[in-house]
C-alpha cells in the first residue's frame, strides 16, 4: 500500500524522474537487493529505481542519454537569458527586480535538470547524488520566488526596497538549503531524521515529497489566485489575466506529460527519449508566458527610454 511520501510508484513509473538518483545512492548503501532489473547494474542503470521504462546510460545499448531533453534545457537556458535582459531593460516597472530574481532561479535549474535527468552521469555516484540535490534546492526556491512576486504584486510592500527584497531573498535561501540538505541527508544518510527508507523498497521520505512535490504545485496555485486578485480586483483588468491562464494550461500539461505521458513517449521511442523534453519545453514556455502576463500588467510604468536613456 502507497503511503504519502512513498516515491516508489513515481521511480518504477515516471521515466526521468530526478529525486530517484537519492534513492537509489540510498539504497545502493544500505540495502542493494532492492535494485532489480534495469537498475541492478549502476554501470548502466537509467535514471530511476527499478523503472518500467527508461533511458539507458549513455553508451549503453546504443543510448545518447536523455539527448531530447538536453537539447531542450539547452535552448530553454537561452530563451530565458533572453527574458532576463528584457526584464532589467524595463528599469521602472514594478516588480522588476523580483521577477528577474524568479527567472534568474529559473534558469539555474535548468543545466542542473539537464545533468540529473541526462543519464550520462553514473547512478550512485556522488557527482549525480550532489547535483540532484542542489537540483531540488533551485526547484524549491524557484517556486518560492514565483509566490513571493504574486505578493509583491500586491504592493503590501514597496517592490525593489529591503523591505521587501529581504524578506524575498531570506526565504529563497531558506528553501534552498533546506530542501538541499534533506536532499543530501535522503542520499547519503547523514542522519537518521530523513532516511534511510523504512521500508527500503517504498523509497519513503515525507519532507522530500512535500518539498519537491507537494510545495511547487500548492506554490503554483496561490500564485494564479493572488494574480487573479491583482489583475481583477486591484487593476479591474481582463486582459492580463489570459496571459496567467495560458501559462497554467501550459504549466498543467507540462505536468500531465511528464507524469501520464511520458513513459508511453518512452516505450514508442523504444527507450531513446522520454517525455522530459516536452514537459520542459512547455514549462519553458509558460514562464515565457508569465514575462508577458508581468509585461502587460507594468506597461503603464513610465517609459524608460525617457527616463533612462541608453
Amino acid at each position: 500500500m502507497t503511503r504519502f511520501g512513498d516515491f516508489q510508484a513515481l521511480c518504477h513509473q515516471v521515466p526521468s524522474y530526478p529525486w530517484c538518483n537519492l534513492f537509489y545512492r540510498q539504497l545502493q548503501h544500505h540495502n542493494s537487493s532492492v535494485l532489480q532489473g534495469p537498475s541492478a547494474d549502476p554501470a548502466s542503470a537509467p535514471v530511476g529505481v527499478n523503472p518500467e521504462c527508461a533511458i539507458p546510460l549513455a553508451g549503453h545499448d546504443g543510448s545518447l542519454a536523455n539527448i531530447a531533453n538536453i537539447i531542450a534545457c539547452a535552448l530553454s537556458m537561452i530563451v530565458v537569458l533572453l527574458l532576463i535582459i528584457w526584464t532589467s531593460r524595463r528599469r521602472a516597472a514594478v516588480g522588476r527586480i523580483e521577477f528577474r530574481l524568479f527567472l534568474a532561479f529559473y534558469f539555474l535549474t535548468l543545466p542542473f535538470q539537464l545533468i540529473s535527468t541526462g543519464a550520462f552521469l553514473q547512478q550512485g555516484s556522488t557527482a549525480l547524488t550532489v547535483i540532484t540535490a542542489i537540483h531540488a534546492g533551485f526547484v524549491a526556491a524557484t517556486f518560492w520566488s514565483l509566490l513571493g512576486n504574486a505578493i509583491v504584486s500586491t504592493q503590501v510592500v514597496e517592490d525593489g526596497t529591503l523591505s521587501s527584497l529581504i524578506p524575498f531573498n531570506f526565504f529563497t535561501l531558506a528553501f534552498f538549503i533546506a530542501t538541499g540538505y534533506i536532499a543530501l541527508d535522503v542520499g547519503f544518510s547523514f542522519t537518521s531524521v530523513f532516511g534511510p527508507s523504512n521500508p527500503p523498497a517504498d523509497l519513503h521520505s515525507i519532507p522530500l515529497f512535500v518539498l519537491t512535490s507537494i510545495w511547487p504545485g500548492a506554490a503554483a496555485i496561490l500564485y494564479f489566485c493572488v494574480m487573479t486578485y491583482v489583475v481583477l480586483g486591484l487593476l479591474n483588468e481582463v486582459r492580463p489575466l489570459w496571459y496567467y491562464v495560458l501559462a497554467a494550461v501550459l504549466f498543467v500539461l507540462s505536468q500531465l506529460d511528464f507524469f501520464l505521458l511520458s513513459k508511453v513517449i518512452c516505450r514508442g521511442a523504444a527507450h531513446k527519449v522520454d517525455g522530459t523534453f516536452v514537459a520542459t519545453v512547455l514549462e519553458t514556455a509558460a514562464v515565457t508566458v508569465l514575462y508577458f502576463a508581468w509585461r502587460s500588467i507594468t506597461e503603464d510604468s513610465w517609459e524608460d527610454d525617457m527616463y533612462y536613456p541608453r
